[in-house]
């Protein structure tokens, strides 16, 4: 009778550390490029070609989590990130994306740099389920979950952005005559038609001139005396960092003073209003979604002061003036949110699932009052801006925080 006890007891045992070892085992899912100790992350930047301005921001993000996985990594595992030159170029965006997922196996693809360079990768990502995730570029097609549900954007939508311009324009400069510079690509042209939808009614009065360039061209001097010629009493430089520094500067010594507004993206003190001349840049009015690492107000603001503690410890040397490095800090800060919330489950899906499931977060480098919500049907993660003007050396915030109203695709 004993024995049979012992038995059942021991079986009873058996039973139970088998259950808690399924239990255990189930818990943890890992698609290619997670493991117990890994999550291998790729990424794209243009660390050469016209766009290089924006290579900051991968080196950005590698001291990220390096930082992080000084600090035991994301629930114990530790984040290998993987970057590659892209020169801006699509075919060779293609090229080294499928490097990315065929070579290195990396679990998702993360930030990829540009609207060309993007839409270049989105339909193989999407073909191989392969999150296309937190795509550094502004362009209204990333919100889109039903046709492309393994592609999310990060920033807000250049539509967005463009709209704002248009509303305070027409609130503050009615009647005034507006010239359009843009860069002729996805880029330009998600700027030109939300400058457009803005004014709605008085886009064909308002606007009397739209000019294009080439991302190719070495200089854009030209189209500058053109649009002069033109008279207007506002440009809109929808252009990207190189371009605006050349267009803000090639204004200056025309002697020609329009109010300019420029986008976003070109906004960095360092890589644009530097190399344009801070007395050329006087005036100048931009959005902003992130804080200015240069700006005086944010010396005690405590995520700040992890940002700067950051550079000073991980990026010595780093230029704190290029607002590449803020932005870096805070896409990479999200990548880390989402990953923790997908706790051991570190598939594809799951990882898509999260990330469209971020409710009010602010990364430490957001203005205040600009949140992060997304969910299965919203793939545009940040919607809100606040006007600024370039005073001095730096950027000095005006009004209210405004909110784009861009729906998704």
């Amino acid at each position: 009778m004993l024995s049979t006890l012992r038995i059942a007891a021991a079986s009873a045992a058996v039973i139970a550390f088998a259950a808690t070892s399924t239990a255990a085992f189930a818990q943890k899912k890992y698609d290619t490029g997670a493991t117990d100790a890994e999550i291998k992350i790729g990424n794209i930047m243009p660390y050469s070609g016209p766009a290089s301005a924006y290579g900051v921001i991968g080196k950005t993000e590698e001291a990220y989590f390096k930082m992080i996985n000084d600090q035991g990594g994301i629930n114990g595992r530790k984040v290998t990130f993987i970057t590659y030159d892209d020169a801006y170029s699509p075919p060779k965006a293609v090229e080294q994306v499928r490097k990315l997922v065929e070579s290195d196996e990396v679990l998702a693809v993360f930030n990829p740099l540009g609207t060309p360079s993007n839409t270049a990768i989105q339909k193989y990502l999407n073909a191989k389920k392969i999150p296309q995730l937190f795509v550094a570029t502004g362009a209204t097609k990333w919100n889109d979950p039903k046709n492309f549900p393994w592609t999310i954007g990060w920033q807000p939508s250049y539509q967005s952005e463009a709209q704002i311009y248009a509303k305070w324009l027409m609130k503050e400069k009615p009647g005034a005559k507006v010239a359009i510079l843009y860069q002729n690509d996805d880029f330009g042209k998600d700027y030109l038609k939300g400058t457009k939808d803005g004014f709605g009614a008085k886009a064909a009065s308002s606007i009397i001139m739209e000019e294009s360039y080439e991302v190719s061209e070495p200089s854009i001097d030209g189209h500058i005396v053109k649009i002069k010629a033109a008279n207007p009493d506002v440009l809109l430089i929808y252009a990207t960092p190189k371009f605006a520094a050349q267009t803000i500067k090639k204004t200056a010594e025309l002697g020609w003073k329009p109010l300019q507004i420029v986008t976003n993206v070109s906004i960095s003190v360092g890589s644009v209003m530097q190399p344009a001349g801070f007395e050329n840049a006087q005036g100048l009015l931009s959005a902003a979604y992130a804080k200015d690492g240069t700006d005086p107000q944010w010396a005690g603001d405590p995520g700040m002061k992890k940002w700067a503690a950051f550079v000073d410890k991980y990026m010595p040397g780093a230029d704190k003036t290029d607002n590449g490095v803020v932005y870096g800090y805070g896409a990479a800060q999200t990548l880390a949110k989402v990953l923790e919330m997908c706790g051991n489950d570190l598939t594809r899906a799951n990882l898509m699932k999260q990330a469209a499931s971020l409710k009010d977060f602010t990364p430490d480098t957001l203005l205040p009052g600009v949140k992060i919500n997304t969910s299965a049907t919203d793939f545009a993660p940040i919607a809100q801006l606040q006007m600024q003007r370039f005073k001095g050396q730096k950027w000095e915030l005006f009004g209210e925080i405004i909110s784009g109203d861009v729906p998704s695709e």
